[in-house]
Order: C-alpha cells, then sequence, then structure tokens
C-alpha cells in the first residue's frame, strides 16, 4: 500500500556496511517501499567505521542539540543526513563521539565487547525516537533490525507509554543471528532511571536476551535470517505476538 511513512531503524545499512544479510535487506526493503510511492526514513547509529566524506553526512542543526540522559549523565545527540548514494532517500545517523567515534563496532581490538554496548543501545533508542518528535513525522510503520533496534519497542511501551505520537505506529521486528555478547550488569540501575524494571531479560542481560524480550512489546515478528539460531528460533516461536516466517523482499509490503 502506496503513502505511507516507513521508518526503518537499523544497526547496519548496504552501503554503509557490506557484506551481511541485514546491510542488504534493509537496503532493499528501504528502497523497494520507497520506489512504490512511500515515505521512507532510514535510522541508524554513525559508527566510527562509516566515512562522512565518501558518504557525504552533514549535521542537522535544527535536530541536534538535545541531550539524553542515561543514569544521571547528559549526553550530547548530534544528528547527520545524507541520500543514500545514487537515490533520493534520507538516512539519518544517530551520532555521539562519546559512543560512537571508534573503530570497531561492538568490540575493542583483543574482541572483547565494549563496557557500555548497553548505554549505547539506550542512547540510540531514545536518540531515534527524540529525533522522529523533532521532525514532526509520525510514522505508520515502525521496522525493526539489529539489536540496538530491540531497545526503541521496549523504551515506546515503558518510558513513553503516555505519550501518544507513536500510538498508531505498527511495530515490525526482523530477527538475525548476531553475535551475542554480555550487557553491562548495571544495566538495571540505568533502566531503572528510566522507570523500566521487571524485564526478563534482565536476569542475565546479553544482546539476545533483549532481542527476545522486545518480541512482546511488537505488533509483528519476522525472521530476517531465514534460518535462526536455536534460542532466537524458541523465541520465535514461542511469542505470543503475531509472527511470519523468512519474507523476500519482493514480498516485504505484505508485512505492512
Amino acid at each position: 500500500m502506496p503513502n505511507q511513512k516507513i521508518l526503518y531503524i537499523t544497526t547496519e545499512m548496504y552501503p554503509y556496511q557490506e557484506d551481511t544479510n541485514m546491510a542488504a535487506l534493509v537496503n532493499k526493503m528501504a528502497l523497494k517501499m520507497h520506489n512504490e510511492g512511500n515515505d521512507v526514513r532510514v535510522f541508524m547509529p554513525r559508527f566510527g567505521q562509516i566515512s562522512e566524506r565518501k558518504f557525504q553526512l552533514h549535521e542537522v542543526i535544527r535536530l541536534s542539540g538535545m541531550n539524553i540522559i542515561i543514569n544521571d549523565l547528559d549526553q550530547p545527540l548530534i544528528i547527520k543526513v545524507a541520500s543514500l548514494p545514487g537515490e533520493r532517500l534520507q538516512v539519518y545517523f544517530i551520532d555521539n563521539e562519546e559512543y560512537f567515534k571508534r573503530k570497531q563496532y561492538y568490540v575493542d581490538d583483543e574482541g572483547n565487547p565494549f563496557d557500555d554496548n548497553d548505554e549505547r543501545a539506550i542512547f540510540f533508542a531514545r536518540g531515534v525516537i527524540e529525533t522522529i518528535k523533532k521532525l514532526n513525522w509520525v510514522p505508520d510503520v515502525i521496522h525493526l533490525n539489529g539489536w540496538m533496534s530491540s531497545f526503541v519497542p521496549i523504551y515506546l511501551k515503558t518510558y513513553y507509554e503516555s505519550d501518544t505520537y507513536f500510538k498508531d505506529a505498527k511495530i515490525v521486528l526482523s530477527l538475525y543471528n548476531e553475535k551475542d555478547a554480555n550487557l553491562d550488569k548495571n544495566i538495571a540501575e540505568k533502566l531503572t532511571f528510566d522507570n523500566i524494571s521487571g524485564l526478563k531479560a534482565l536476569d542475565n542481560p546479553t544482546i539476545k536476551n533483549f532481542v527476545i524480550e522486545s518480541m512482546k512489546y511488537v505488533d509483528m515478528v519476522v525472521k530476517g535470517d531465514e534460518f535462526l539460531d536455536a534460542d532466537l528460533d524458541k523465541g520465535f516461536n514461542e511469542t505470543t505476538t503475531p509472527k511470519s516466517e523468512y519474507v523476500d523482499v519482493d514480498s516485504i509490503n505484505q508485512l505492512y
């Protein structure tokens, strides 16, 4: 159905990341829906490996300047934007020097997960939500891709529960086989600061457990990878949320 406002929230997208199924799939989904006459926006983190010069990113001054408070610490939110190369499709980048100006995505040079991956995910989720509101652009569909994006529905249905801005948006979650890792054991304290508690994932805070947790806060769960690992597949099979097996790009609009 054309003339919908569709928001893709992702941690990966081609050509900013290459050689992953998620990056390729998000690119194809966003372009397909854009070319079918929908108003499509994409939000993703501005990881340090993404070249601002190569992809012609520039700061959106009117959207930047907000601060996101995480565990009583103010973190400045910088918004950058670019057009997908060769296309008239805007991609917005959530940036913060403290969280995203690194050579690696989620692990250090020794392969150890960054200690603040939880804060980075919280900052990303809240940064996207606050920026969409500041844009005064109300999405009909929010399609989540990548583990950091799974914090968005958790926040929308808890911290932002009384905010009616997104109340009519349909939220779709795609599942991918991402590398699992522990999150900071103090994440409960950081979420409690935002009045979020009682999450099952807090018993064992890992990337995968937060993705599984987020399934109950969305309207549709779909397999982004055709074959999921055992834990994700179990979560997919057990969720009471409406779900769909793997859907190829040509059929993606049936989800919306």
